[in-house]
């Protein structure tokens, strides 16, 4: 399944069932329920795909005698299908729906509900079901609400509605917002006799309007949101029917309100076997090809040897996008590299032999503000910086907050976002500093005794002409603070100094000479801080600002922000003149061969040692010792403290130790890392301890 593009994150073993914990992408709607998922694996595994066909006796009048369905926006509700259930007996659940439920993290309600829920997590269709004796008149309507309309959902919220809300709606009120959640008025509880079950097909677009204009995120909306299969309506409302009949008892009515109110043109493609492999670079077998698209359901048809016309299933239609077509066509056709990735997913990328592709023509020149960036980043890493990336998009609040270097000339005005992914993304940054320094807090908060880092990156000022794009010039900030070093290493507090100094190195580099002019600026300690400078045609221009930032917990954070335009004004110029640096140059980070590990995503343990030895013991003898004797998952240790003074004997002295154990593959037991712990303890005291 991963190499299919369906990650399965963790498998667990639970009450004799095999769980899998399975990452889908957002265009696989169709995977995300267990048939599915199922039909992926009869794929993979070439077994027989089987889907449990409904088979129960209708009695009594029809649905179509019990209730009626209009829909009257068929732009937003293209299929709405129900079906009447008599009788039922509402109650608990039988032992394996309620088992089947929790195992996915569902809390059973009732054996009506916990069906309803069973099916869409079964087949991936949202249902609901209502008490047909709560819907007045008889009659359905899907609609737009009208504006002022209220209606109070099943968790109890009375929301105001507009028109940009789908509705479902009997003859008095609505009784459901279509697509997202069921009304509290209309809910079955343990008194209702007869079910209306509805299953319906909504516009992926005004759900996710009316979800996010609502602030409600569904199980129902995340399926319809990404669209759901338009052919699969009634099968999944006749699968609901057969549950209910099953754990609730109760007689089906004849039939079903089946009201289609548009439909969706058929998307065709053709899949040509020589393209297919010259696309992948690999020999793909004919026959497996064809076994794969009749497994998925694209219904090959070959019309000619190593060619085959295919259909887009109904449950993968709005993962394919058509090419442009007529308005009046019968059909869409798909894009063939569609089909080829399909093709490719299953048949994996291990066989695939890597190889690049040829390129012909001569290099593109040098880009001059690449080769500004790389050896910005890499002089600032040679100082004992650590590069971050930060999001662009920050909160107003805080892009407020902080001084923007080199806008002083006109009114700033931020450019806010269309869609922000919350209100602390509301718009596009003008400073570096506020996501540098949050990372600087996060740091300090989990114990880091000192940190150091930059960032090279573009900030964003809205242009006068509203029309036009955002300026975005290119910026450079720096930040440190805390303590480094460790007693055998001369330990020193960063401070403003150690700041301006590799502020002026970076510029030095560059044969660019900064001063410096005391300022008072927003976010910074009044007397610490500083406006920098830079001579540009004879005359001295605000390039950048320093200074120690105000309101600081625990040690201070020092910070700085320049503009990468004052090291280089004119690239291409400096280019021409060779100030282009190669990899492997002075100041440049040659990352050829440069093996990255990741950490391990299990929490660590910690442990402290204090030994007492003689002060003719340096740290190197130590150091070496402790990873010669390391023990396993001892990730890491360092130097604490030195102590010499009362309690510890004339000619030793106490040297704290700091350890760190971290497993790959799970969380490390105490009791595991006391045993580890006390075996280096008595071998470092056998070798160093005081024997005075």
């Amino acid at each position: 399944l991963t190499g299919a593009g369906l990650a399965v994150e963790r498998t667990e073993e639970r009450g004799g069932d095999v769980l899998f914990d399975v990452e889908v992408t957002t265009n696989r709607p169709d995977a995300m329920c267990h048939f599915g998922i199922a039909r992926e694996l009869s794929v993979l595994l070439d077994q027989p795909l089987r889907w449990p066909e409904p088979a129960f006796p209708e009695a009594g009048s029809g649905t179509a005698e019990a209730v009626t369905v209009t829909i009257a926006d068929p732009d937003l509700c293209s299929r709405y299908a129900a079906r009447v259930v008599r009788g039922v007996r509402i109650g608990e659940s039988p032992e394996w729906l309620r088992r089947a439920l929790l195992s996915i993290g569902l809390r059973s309600i009732n054996n009506v509900v916990d069906v309803t829920n069973f099916v869409l997590w079964e087949s991936g269709q949202p249902l609901h079901a209502l008490d047909l004796a709560k819907i007045a008149g008889g009659a359905l309507a899907v609609r737009r609400a009208a504006s002022g309309e209220r209606l109070t959902t099943l968790d109890g919220v009375e929301r105001a509605l507009d028109p940009d809300v789908l509705v479902i709606a009997d003859a008095e009120r609505p009784v459901a917002l279509g697509g997202v959640m069921g009304g509290l008025a209309s809910e079955v509880t343990d008194s209702t006799v007869d079910l209306l079950l509805e299953s319906a097909c909504f516009d992926r677009r005004a759900v996710r309007l009316a979800s996010r204009k609502l602030g409600m995120h569904t199980d129902a909306s995340h399926r319809f949101e990404r669209g759901t299969d338009l052919e699969f309506c009634r099968a999944a409302a006749d699968r609901a029917a057969a549950l209910i009949l099953e754990v609730a008892g109760g007689e089906p009515a004849a039939g079903a309100v089946d009201v289609r109110a548009g439909s969706r043109r058929p998307r065709r493609g053709r899949l040509e076997h020589a393209k297919l492999c010259a696309f992948v670079g690999a020999e793909i077998p004919s026959a497996a090809v064809g076994r794969w698209l009749a497994g998925l359901g694209f219904a090959p048809e070959s019309s000619e040897p190593g060619a085959w016309d295919v259909s887009v299933p109904s449950w993968r239609y709005f993962d394919f996008d058509p090419r442009r077509t007529p308005p009046d066509a019968a059909s869409e056709e798909i894009y063939p590299a569609d089909l080829y990735e399909e093709m490719l997913r299953l048949y994996g990328f291990d066989p695939v032999v890597p190889t690049l592709p040829a390129l012909g023509g001569a290099d593109a020149p040098k880009n001059p503000i690449v080769e500004r960036r790389a050896r910005i980043q890499g002089h600032l890493a040679a100082a004992g910086f650590a590069e971050t990336i930060q999001y662009a998009f920050i909160d107003e609040r805080d892009d407020a907050a902080f001084p923007h270097v080199g806008r002083t000339a006109r009114p700033e005005r931020t450019v806010p976002l269309v869609n922000p992914l919350s209100e602390r993304y509301g718009v596009l940054r003008r400073s570096l500093l506020p996501g540098l320094v949050e990372s600087a807090r996060f740091n300090k908060r989990r114990g880091a005794a000192a940190v150091r880092i930059f960032e090279v990156g573009r900030v964003f000022f809205a242009a006068d002409d509203e029309r036009s794009l955002p300026d975005q010039p290119e910026r450079v900030a720096l930040l440190c603070g805390g303590r480094v070093g460790t007693p055998w290493e001369r330990p020193a507090e960063l401070d403003f100094f150690d700041l301006k100094g590799a502020v002026e190195s970076l510029a030095e580099s560059w044969g660019v000479e900064l001063t410096f002019r005391a300022a008072t600026l927003p976010a910074f300690e009044p007397g610490v801080s500083a406006e920098i400078l830079a001579a540009a045609g004879g005359e001295a221009s605000v390039v950048g600002l320093i200074g120690r930032l105000a309101g600081e917990e625990g040690y201070p954070l020092f910070a700085a922000e320049l503009a990468a335009d004052a090291l280089l004004p004119e690239p291409a110029e400096f280019l021409a003149r060779g100030g282009a640096l190669e990899p492997g140059a002075p100041g440049v980070l040659d990352a050829s061969g440069l093996e990255v590990e990741a950490p391990s995503r299990f929490p660590g343990v910690a442990a402290d040692l204090t030994l007492t030895h003689s002060l003719d013991v340096l740290w190197r003898d130590l150091d070496r010792s402790i990873r010669e004797l390391a023990p396993a998952d001892l990730v890491a240790h360092g130097l604490v403290d030195r102590y010499r003074g009362k309690g510890v004997p004339d000619g030793a002295v106490n040297t704290t130790i700091h350890f760190l154990y971290n497993a790959d593959d799970r969380s490390l037991t105490q009791d595991e890392v006391n045993e580890r712990q006390a075996g280096l303890t008595r071998a470092l005291e056998s070798r160093f301890g005081w024997k005075g």
